[in-house]
């Protein structure tokens, strides 16, 4: 809320001046530039193929688990005492594995994202100050910060554009 309090008076004091009618001001979606651009594409593409194994590893776990649970809620009062503990020691262990296993590809993915981050935010900026350059903009928003704004003063998909010419 105090952003938005502040993003208020900022804008309110520009359109109080009479050189706003003369600046040129423009939104942009900072996170959608990032997602969208080919090189994030293309990292998603192979992030899901590298960690694909881990995630249906992940899925068999947990599918495992869900079966003796089921069994144990459907059956287990008919079960002897042996086959019962034993069905719950399997999916106490079945559950410690998901969760060991699951902490463990987050972490990866999550390297692996910090990584990727750290190499288009570079690519990023640059495309972004050679759109406003370009454009002359005297004022940038985030998108966020903004409740609505028309098609024309959003420069996002110019930025991805220009972001995907650059090598």
């Amino acid at each position: 809320m105090r952003k938005l309090t502040q993003l208020f008076l900022v804008v309110a004091a520009l359109v109080a001046t009479p050189a706003f009618a003369e600046m040129k001001i423009a939104v942009m979606n900072y996170q959608m530039a990032l997602l969208e651009s080919d090189a994030a594409k293309r990292y998603a593409v192979d992030a899901e193929k590298k960690f694909g194994p881990q995630l249906s590893k992940l899925k068999t776990l947990e599918s495992d688990a869900k079966r003796i649970q089921d069994r144990l809620v459907k059956d287990g009062d008919k079960m002897q005492q042996a086959e019962r503990e034993r069905l719950e020691l399997e999916f106490k262990q079945k559950a410690r594995d998901f969760q060991f296993q699951s902490k463990e590809l987050n972490e990866s993915k999550a390297v692996a994202d910090r990584e990727m981050l750290k190499q288009l935010k570079p690519k990023l900026d640059q495309a972004v100050e050679e759109v406003i350059k370009k454009g002359n903009y005297d004022l940038v928003f985030e998108r966020g910060a903004v409740v609505d704004v028309k098609p024309q003063f959003d420069i996002t998909r110019q930025v991805i554009e220009r972001m995907n010419q650059m090598r």
